[in-house]
C-alpha cells in the first residue's frame, strides 16, 4: 500500500509506492518495503544536522527549509523562492563579499556592528571606533537631592564635554567639571570651553577676560558696559547726526546740521560751564550763562587774531584797561568820519578827543565845545624863530614874548628898555611910563588923574 507524505499546511508534497524511494524534496523519501532504506534514512538525519551545508542550494527546497550557505557562513532559510538569511552578524575585521540586503556584519577591528542596504554598508552603531573610544551622545542619570535626573552627555575622546540636561540641579555625586548643571547646555569647566561661531542673541555677557583670541573674537571685558562707567583705550566715533546726549535730563547735546555743530545746554536759563583746574583749585573762566546768553570769562584772555567786536564795549570795573600794542586803530573801516575817544562824564555832556574828518585835525574838548590840538612840530621854544606859530614856556619856566602883535587897537607899543622884565605886584607903585616913554602911574583901584598919550594905568582890584 503506498505511503502518502502531507507537509505542514496538510497539503501533499508526494505519493511513495511500495518499495520505491521519492526525491521530490531535498530529502529521500523512503516507501513501503524499500531494500536499504537504512542508509536513505541516516543521510537524511545528516542532512537536517547540518542544515545541508554546501556551497550549493539544496535541490528541491521546501519554504521554511535552513541551508548553512558554505559560500559565505551564513544561515539562510528559504522563503519560497530563494534563500535568505536567517538572522545573526558576520564578525570578522573586512567587510563579508556577496552580502544581501539586511545582512549585520561585526567589525572586529572598530567594535562597530554594519547592516547591508542592498548597496552599500550602514554603519548601525556605535557612532565612534574602539580606537577613538567614547565619543558622541549618551543618555545618562546623575543623582540629585531632588531626584534622578536624565541627562545627555556629549562625549569627545572619552572626554565628557558638556551636559544637556531638561532642569537645573546640583549633581549629589561629583561630576568633573560640572559642579552644578543648567537647564540647557553646560560646558565642561575644567576644558575653558567656550561657544564659537554665529549667535543670534545671548542673555549674558561674561565680562572677567580681556583678552582676545582674534581680531574678530572680542573678550566679554573689552566691551563698553551701559549700565556702569566704563573707560575705552580707541576713540569713539558716533556716525549719526544726532551725535551725544549727556545727562540725566538730557541736558547737554552735541548735534550736526548741514556739517554744522551745535553744542547745546537744553535746560532752560541754566549754564554751560568750561572749568579747569587751577593749582588744586577748580575755577571756572569760561562760563555761557542761560539766564541773559551772556559770556562771562574769568582771568586773562589771549587772543592771537583779530578781535571784532559788533556791538558795544562795556567795560564795569574800575582798572585801568591796559594794551601792550603801540597802535590801538579805530574806523578801521576807513570811513571819512570823525573818530577818536569819547569819556563818558556824569552830566549829559562828555569830553572827546577825535579826529574831524572836515578839517584833517585833531580836536579836544567837552560839552560840544572843541578846539584843535596844537601839535609839536606848530610850537617853538624862546628864542627860536616862528614864534608866531605857537607859544610855550622855556625849560626854567619862564614865559617870553618877543613880539606882540594887537588887533584893531592902535600902532604897537614899544621901548628901548629891554633889560627890566619885573612885573609889579598888586598894590606896588612902579615908574613904567618912564619904562614905555609916558609917566610913572600909581596901581590903584580909581583911574589916576591927568596923564598924556601912552600912559599905562593898572587897576587894582577894590
Amino acid at each position: 500500500m503506498a505511503y502518502t507524505i502531507n507537509k505542514t499546511d496538510g497539503t501533499v508534497l508526494a505519493t511513495i509506492t511500495d518499495g520505491t524511494i521519492d526525491n521530490t524534496s531535498s530529502l529521500t523519501l523512503i516507501g513501503k518495503s524499500y531494500s536499504g532504506f537504512g542508509e536513505a534514512l541516516n543521510e537524511n538525519l545528516v542532512k537536517l544536522l547540518e542544515n545541508s551545508a554546501s556551497t550549493a542550494t539544496p535541490g528541491s527546497p521546501l519554504k521554511g527549509e535552513l541551508w548553512f550557505d558554505a559560500n559565505t557562513n551564513q544561515l539562510k532559510v528559504y522563503d519560497g523562492s530563494e534563500f535568505k538569511l536567517s538572522g545573526g552578524a558576520k564578525t570578522s575585521a573586512t567587510a563579508p563579499t556577496s552580502p544581501a540586503a539586511g545582512d549585520f556584519w561585526m567589525d572586529t577591528d572598530d567594535s562597530q556592528v554594519y547592516i547591508y542596504t542592498g548597496s552599500a554598508w550602514q554603519l548601525v552603531g556605535p557612532v565612534y571606533t574602539s580606537g577613538q573610544t567614547l565619543s558622541g551622545w549618551v543618555i545618562e542619570t546623575l543623582a540629585s537631592s531632588g531626584g534622578n535626573k536624565v541627562v545627555s552627555s556629549m562625549y569627545a575622546g572619552n572626554l565628557r564635554v558638556c551636559i544637556l540636561s531638561s532642569a537645573t540641579f546640583t549633581p549629589t555625586v561629583s561630576q568633573t567639571g560640572f559642579a552644578s548643571i543648567k537647564a540647557g547646555l553646560t560646558l565642561n569647566s575644567t576644558l575653558g570651553a567656550v561657544f564659537e561661531g554665529t549667535n543670534t542673541s545671548a542673555t549674558y555677557v561674561d565680562t572677567s577676560g580681556t583678552t582676545n583670541s582674534s581680531a574678530s573674537l572680542i573678550a566679554g571685558g573689552n566691551f563698553l558696559r551701559a549700565d556702569a562707567a566704563d573707560t575705552t583705550t580707541g576713540a569713539l566715533t558716533i556716525d549719526a547726526d544726532g551725535g551725544l546726549i549727556v545727562g540725566d535730563a538730557q541736558e547737554l547735546t552735541v548735534t550736526v546740521t548741514s556739517n554744522d555743530v551745535t553744542v547745546a545746554q537744553t535746560s532752560e536759563d541754566k549754564d554751560l560751564k568750561f572749568t579747569v583746574n587751577d593749582g588744586g583749585v577748580t575755577k571756572t573762566p569760561l562760563q555761557l550763562t542761560g539766564a541773559d546768553g551772556g559770556v562771562d570769562i574769568v582771568g586773562d584772555l589771549t587772543i592771537t587774531g583779530n578781535l571784532n567786536v559788533s556791538g558795544a564795549y562795556d567795560y564795569t570795573s574800575s582798572n585801568i584797561v591796559q594794551h601792550s600794542d603801540t597802535f590801538l586803530k579805530v574806523n578801521a573801516g576807513g570811513s571819512d568820519v570823525d573818530s577818536g575817544f569819547i569819556v563818558e562824564t556824569p552830566d549829559t555832556n562828555d569830553a572827546r578827543l577825535f579826529w574831524e574828518a572836515a578839517t584833517n585835525r585833531w580836536m579836544i574838548g567837552y560839552g560840544d565845545n572843541y578846539s584843535e590840538i596844537i601839535s609839536q612840530a606848530n610850537s617853538t621854544t624862546n628864542g627860536a624863530t616862528g614864534q608866531g606859530l605857537a607859544i610855550k614856556t622855556d625849560s626854567s619856566g619862564i614865559f617870553t614874548v618877543a613880539g606882540v602883535e594887537l588887533s584893531a587897537v592902535g600902532s604897537a607899543l614899544t621901548t628901548s628898555d629891554t633889560a627890566d622884565k619885573s612885573v609889579p605886584s598888586i598894590g606896588q607903585v612902579v615908574t613904567f611910563g618912564d619904562k614905555w616913554g609916558g609917566s610913572e602911574k600909581t596901581v590903584s583901584t580909581s583911574a589916576p588923574s591927568g596923564g598924556s598919550d601912552g600912559d599905562f594905568w593898572f587897576v587894582r582890584e577894590s
